[in-house]
């Protein structure tokens, strides 16, 4: 992949991203919300950076003009940025917007923006969509990020279902914890799942070695965690024995916040 633009790459999974793949030898696009962020990944990797908000449409199609024109296509984009809140049913509706429009409606805008123009090629593209095991499993403590990233994985889902025998290769990425900012310093810090996440957390350019092999097949996942796909596994085929695995962790988290 000589062509690459990575979202949210300011830091943690997309800053590894970035850093992997220029080492590679390839030309790569630095999108951050924070411009400063953006700027010193690219700087330091020889990259273009080009800041803007993964959630603002115009935003995103003006980071894949900026790519198409300088690099002269893509061939590999990797939506990476994601907002982890904690909270429940009783979150305000604009939280619940922010991280809708940030975990999911940033792959539609990408989509929109970019298969019109991949779809017009006869070279091969990929996407890879940073989802997280939230989406295949949930994650307690966090309503908003359990939903949000289920609704990511359904759309991975079904543009790789129908865009595959047209030379697009769609890929969720699906890490558990992952030390970055979001996991030591994010909102839901203290939540039920936050413990656990941590005791098997994976150091980012871990995660970004674990894409650059899947890179090298088409599987669907990419699971950094093998652990996940066994997860994955036993709630689909016993769901009721998996939710009250899942209600206990919440019982003990409840009882130790006491």
């Amino acid at each position: 992949m000589k062509r690459v633009v990575v979202t949210g790459a300011g830091g943690g999974i997309g800053a590894a991203l970035a850093r992997r793949f220029a080492s590679e030898g390839a030309e790569v696009v630095v999108n951050d919300v924070n411009p400063a962020a953006a700027e010193a990944v690219a700087s330091e990797i020889g990259g273009l950076p080009v800041p803007g908000d993964a959630a603002d449409e115009e935003d995103t199609r003006r980071l894949i003009d900026t790519a198409w024109a300088e690099l002269g296509g893509i061939d590999l984009f990797c939506a990476n940025a994601g907002t982890l809140t904690a909270g429940d049913e009783s979150t305000p509706d604009d939280v619940w917007t922010r991280d809708w429009n940030v975990n999911v409606m940033s792959h539609v805008y990408v989509t929109r923006a970019l298969l019109p123009r991949w779809l017009d090629s006869h070279e091969p593209k990929r996407l890879v969509m940073t989802v997280s095991a939230a989406g295949l499993l949930t994650l307690l403590g966090s309503a908003p990020y359990a939903v949000t990233k289920h609704a990511a994985l359904a759309y991975a889902e079904w543009l790789r279902a129908t865009y595959h025998h047209r030379g697009i290769t769609v890929q969720a990425l699906c890490p558990q914890g992952v030390r970055t900012d979001m996991l030591t310093r994010g909102s839901a810090r203290g939540s039920a799942s936050a413990a656990l996440l941590a005791e098997s957390a994976l150091e980012p350019d871990v995660v970004a070695a674990k894409v650059g092999e899947a890179l090298q097949g088409d599987s669907f996942l990419i699971l950094p965690h093998a652990e996940v796909a066994e997860f994955y596994q036993l709630r689909a085929a016993e769901t009721d024995r998996w939710l009250g695995g899942m209600n206990k962790m919440q019982r003990a988290f409840e009882g130790g916040a006491r």
